[in-house]
């Protein structure tokens, strides 16, 4: 899969829906017959179970190519998800209910699989950047934005970071908060937004010609 500097979107790749379709196919015939799952009776018979597959390769592949930035990505496409899609979508959904597959599960996988998964403001991404200050002699060493959430039970706030659900119906709506970091790696927090825009417009302010991206990407340690 090809794409042009800058451009994350690019055109679908047979090549990556059969490997999804494959990978896929392969982790739920695993899962059924260590279970004794009755996939016939699940989905009207395997022929209409095999269309889900593929409706669910095809899905995913065409979300990835509006979503994913191919420049940050180094594996070969095909031969990863060949090797990963299967089992880490049974990781966020069970094997009855692939026929409810929707884009927030492409979005629950793309994380799973740790695909740098571009934070445009549509989709709700973790994101923790750290950049070093600008500005010589300030008390802020550096500048951290991380994505928050706010705890429903509560009204705290509580970091959003890899591994958790996007669409965990426990929290608010993602924001971004900016902090400045001392020499110790101390903490202090600055102000919230509700977009990465905002949040990288006011630390600009602070510290003019800081280095934070302007299109961040999910990127899972």
């Amino acid at each position: 899969m090809n794409a042009e500097p800058g451009n994350a979107t690019v055109d679908p790749d047979s090549a990556a829906v059969f490997s999804i379709a494959l990978s896929l196919w392969e982790a739920c015939e695993k899962n059924w017959r260590e279970n004794h799952f009755n996939i016939s009776a699940c989905y009207n018979g395997v022929d209409q179970f095999m269309r889900e597959v593929m409706r669910i390769a095809n899905q995913f592949e065409n979300w990835a190519c509006c979503h994913v930035d191919f420049n940050e990505f180094n594996e070969v496409w095909p031969y990863y998800l060949g090797d990963n899609f299967g089992a880490t979508c049974l990781s966020v959904m069970s094997l009855e209910c692939l026929m409810d597959f929707d884009e927030d599960d492409c979005l629950r996988v793309a994380l799973g699989l740790k695909l740098p998964v571009i934070s445009d403001g549509k989709l709700p991404i973790p994101i923790d950047l750290t950049a070093v200050n600008s500005v010589t002699g300030s008390a802020f060493h550096k500048f951290r934005i991380q994505t928050v959430r706010n705890s429903l039970e509560d009204n705290e706030p509580v970091p959003f970071v890899a591994g958790d659900d996007p669409f965990d119906e426990d929290f608010s709506d993602l924001y971004f908060s900016l902090y400045g970091v001392d020499m110790t790696g101390l903490l202090e927090h600055i102000a919230d937004r509700r977009s990465y825009n905002e949040i990288l417009r006011l630390a600009e302010k602070l510290a003019p010609g800081i280095e934070f991206p302007v299109s961040p990407a999910f990127a899972a340690e």
